[in-house]
């Protein structure tokens, strides 16, 4: 299949020529032959085909060099290429009239992983709505999602829980590729601005990414293989808790787990809720960084057996709440819901399960577990222990609600 990189690489930037461009990528957006999109375009730049007026770069920089919440500043010119790179994730996340001053069309080649949480769309809805009162054309090179097409889940993020880590709403899991929310965003928020899809071919929204027969460049730090964007869209959640997510490890989202619990009664707990398409094996580790770092946790690895019928918000969701059987709902702080937060995070030294605090991804006012879910009601559910497929209807319903925007914005069948 191609992307809509190699569908433009195959038209020979036909539509750029003559013009001054911008460019959104990361270490990600390469080619079929695994160039990257810079190293593909600067001949064309450096003949006068076009000109790149300016590189923007995402959360964890240009080529992914700096790790989770990490913020990056803007730049000197690139010593290689001598392009201005400007970064979307330091002091500003939406590109300033000076990035875009003379540029003629901005466009955006970034992937996915089929997960709300995962900022590079929301940076890409940021440049439309930066571009549209500027009268300056978006053109999104699509990409697969590489967890599919077909399924969705999770909850449907309510506005006044908007983030960086969901602007807008859409479900957990989405089910779209990010030409398809561009034409979301479009169609619902930035009706004037003239959007341009350069759709892939060969892509089906049955596909997971290895089907696809593209090379996998991780997108980011902690997004090793393709096994861990099927996880992801429930692993994120661990985010907002005292728990490690598998940061530090090998393979994050996969093993997750706390020097509080047991990794044997854990997994067996996990087992027992006996959770579609997969299965749960024991796994004391060590992180080398972040939560809970050169400490040995008791935890567990998520085994995928079965894509087709795996939930990962669901399933996610019953690990924290089996984590919390285990060792309990701890406060950090002691303050009541609503209250104005002021610690940075649960300490790790608690003796058992607890949210994490503020901030979270430039949010101070609002639980990392409420932005991440989009709404209040989930924590609550979690911590009362409402059975898994109460849970499960629900999501079902918000899903369904979202349904004919979803439809709306397909490109692919």
């Amino acid at each position: 299949m191609l992307t809509g990189l190699d569908v433009a690489i195959r038209n020979d930037f036909a539509d750029l020529k003559g013009k001054t461009i911008g460019l959104v990528c990361n270490q990600a957006s390469i080619a079929r032959d695994v160039r990257h999109v810079i190293d593909v375009l600067l001949p064309h730049h450096q003949q006068g085909d076009f000109k790149i007026g300016g590189i923007f770069g995402p959360e964890h920089g240009l080529f992914g060099h700096t790790q989770d919440n990490m913020i990056e500043w803007e730049g000197e010119p690139d010593p290689r290429t001598g392009l201005v790179v400007h970064s979307l994730y330091g002091k500003w996340r939406e590109p300033q009239p000076f990035m875009l001053e003379g540029l003629d069309e901005l466009v955006v080649d970034l992937p996915d992983v089929g997960s709300r949480y995962y900022t590079f769309v929301w940076t890409m809805a940021l440049c439309m709505k930066a571009c549209e009162p500027l009268g300056i054309p978006v053109t999104v090179w699509d990409r697969p999602n590489p967890i599919g097409g077909t399924q969705v889940e999770g909850t449907l993020l309510r506005m006044g829980f908007d983030s960086f880590v969901g602007q807008y709403p859409v479900p957990t899991r989405h089910g779209m590729t990010i030409g398809e929310i561009a034409r979301y965003l479009k169609d619902a928020f930035f009706p004037h601005v003239q959007l341009k899809i350069v759709e892939m071919e060969g892509w089906s929204r049955d596909m997971y990414f290895e089907a696809t027969g593209l090379p996998w460049a991780m997108p980011s730090p902690n997004m090793p293989a393709p096994e861990t964007a099927v996880v992801y869209p429930g692993g994120c959640l661990l985010e907002a808790t005292n728990l490690s997510e598998g940061r530090g490890t090998t393979r994050p989202f996969e093993i997750f787990g706390a020097p509080f619990l047991d990794a044997w009664k854990f997994a067996e707990g996990l087992n027992r809720l006996d959770l579609p398409g997969c299965v749960f094996r024991p796994l004391p580790f060590e992180p080398t960084f972040n939560k809970h770092a050169k400490q040995i946790c008791g935890g567990a690895f998520l085994h995928v057996t079965d894509r087709q019928t795996f939930q990962p918000v669901l399933t996610y969701i019953g690990i924290l709440q089996e984590a919390i059987r285990q060792s309990g709902l701890h406060d950090p702080a002691g303050l009541p819901r609503g209250s104005q937060f002021e610690a940075a995070s649960a300490e790790t030294t608690l003796p058992g399960f607890a949210w994490k605090l503020p901030p979270y991804e430039y949010v101070h006012d609002r639980r990392p577990i409420d932005i991440l879910a989009g709404n209040d009601w989930l924590a609550d559910a979690i911590e009362e222990m409402t059975p898994l497929q109460k849970i499960q209807e629900r999501f079902s319903d918000e899903c369904t609600e979202f349904s004919p925007a979803n439809l709306k914005a397909k490109i692919y069948y």
